[in-house]
């Protein structure tokens, strides 16, 4: 007999009705007839999604733990339906040499609830090498903090690893040019203005262009595969379907928040709506006619706390909390019309499984693990933060009407988060 049954699910699209069987973490036959298990959970006909993938988060484990630890941020992750995370290396210490990559993999299964991975900093040449055998999820360079020079260097180096039978490197990209945000950044601190909105104009829509730019023609002199984080401009987005176009092996991520939100909620929310890079004006921002041509979704999960983020706009650390808001402000421009239920599943299932190479994730298919998530389209709720799992208790998203929420997480079988509430469980590192 199996270990469990989700009997009545419903697969979109088509809406499909089938019951789903589980045994030892995975997916081992999807019917329409009944299946016989230990355990039986009716989805009583509310659709079933594979487990999301967010593939930018910072957990901020180790090191900045008062912001946000592994427990809580994976907690975080199973209330908002996301069953694997891929986390940043810009922790202390950074997740870079090898042996700090090995600390917090021990770190993080002592704490994980959902199933993890790891991006790994760039900038140790001489641990390049030492790291691609631990499998990172990828290379994660943050172009605004480093010289051209270097970037080449960087490059050059991680190109190497495409011989390697084993592992085929992927480079990430903080896509934001290092000279254009500081002398930006400089000109505007120097006016005296604090109006939170003049942040936007600090990191301009400019630097993420040549940022982009720039990456693309790395990519395309040593051949390696880049993926850029945080999109956040159109014009960025029509370099980068040119690039795809003409052949370079490079994708794209974008955020709720860039999404869904401008530059004018910096003059709303303050600090509290600082991220890098920054929200932009109407014009220039993307919207959800471009997710057709957009990879996938990453939240950026990056947590503070409420006393950092009361500072002024230059001294609050940027960055905006969004596992427990994600789903629910996708599903309810589904509920709007606005977007599919095949583009959930494209950019927070399939896509971020397949660009960064993570088994067995991303799709309800037998052999698959049995990673799930059950929403009701038809359950509303306002977005609260006092209510998040997160140690960060704010977001710009605060006071949203939402309609259409997770109800249940299942990672490998195992449910983890029913009805808001979650379940102890042991994530699993996905590269092992």
């Amino acid at each position: 007999m199996l270990d469990l049954c989700l009997s009545n699910c419903k697969i979109v699209p088509g809406n499909i009705i089938c019951n789903i069987g589980v045994d030892e973490g995975k997916i081992v036959s999807i019917k329409k007839i009944p299946i016989s298990a230990e355990k039986i959970i009716d989805v009583s006909g509310n659709i079933i999604f594979p487990g999301l993938i967010d593939s930018h988060v910072h957990m901020r484990d180790p090191g900045l733990t008062y912001k946000e630890d592994f427990r809580t941020g994976t907690e975080a992750a199973a209330a908002g339906g996301f069953t694997t995370v891929l986390d940043m290396p810009n922790t202390k210490p950074a997740t870079n040499p090898a042996k700090a990559y090995i600390e917090k993999l021990k770190i993080a299964e002592s704490k994980c609830v959902v199933d993890f991975g790891f991006h790994v900093g760039a900038d140790n040449l001489d641990q390049i090498s030492k790291l691609a055998s631990l499998k990172p999820a990828s290379f994660k360079i943050f172009m605004d903090l480093y010289e051209d020079d270097f970037l080449l260097e960087m490059f050059s180096k991680i190109s190497q690893l495409t011989k390697n039978k084993d592992y085929k490197p992927v480079i990430s990209l903080h896509a934001e040019d290092n000279k254009i945000v500081d002398q930006c950044t400089q000109i505007k601190k120097s006016e005296g203005e604090l109006n939170p909105i003049i942040y936007s104009e600090a990191r301009p829509s400019q630097a993420e262009e040549v940022a982009v730019s720039k990456a693309i023609s790395l990519a395309n002199k040593f051949n390696i595969k880049i993926h850029i984080c945080h999109t956040s401009v159109k014009k960025s987005l029509d370099l980068i379907i040119n690039a795809k176009n003409e052949g370079c092996n490079i994708t794209s991520e974008i955020t709720p928040h860039h999404l869904f939100l401008d530059s004018e909620y910096l003059t709303k929310f303050g600090s509290f709506a600082k991220t890098n890079p920054p929200l932009r004006k109407v014009v220039d921002k993307l919207s959800l006619k471009d997710l057709h041509l957009t990879d996938l979704i990453g939240t950026d999960h990056a947590p503070h706390t409420i006393e950092e983020k009361k500072h002024n706009i230059w001294d609050a650390p940027p960055g905006i909390p969004g596992l427990e808001t994600a789903l629910p402000l996708l599903l309810t421009k589904v509920n709007q019309n606005k977007m599919s239920f095949v583009d959930v599943k494209r950019l927070l299932c399939e896509n971020p499984a397949m660009i960064f190479n993570i088994p067995n994730k991303g799709f309800i298919k037998e052999g698959m693990d049995a990673d799930f998530v059950i929403v009701d389209m038809k359950k509303e709720d306002t977005i609260k933060p006092e209510n998040f799992y997160s140690k960060a208790h704010y977001t710009p998203f605060e006071s949203f009407e939402v309609k259409g929420l997770p109800i249940m997480t299942i990672v490998r079988g195992n449910v983890v988060m029913i009805d808001g509430e979650i379940i102890t469980n042991s994530g699993n590192f996905v590269y092992s």
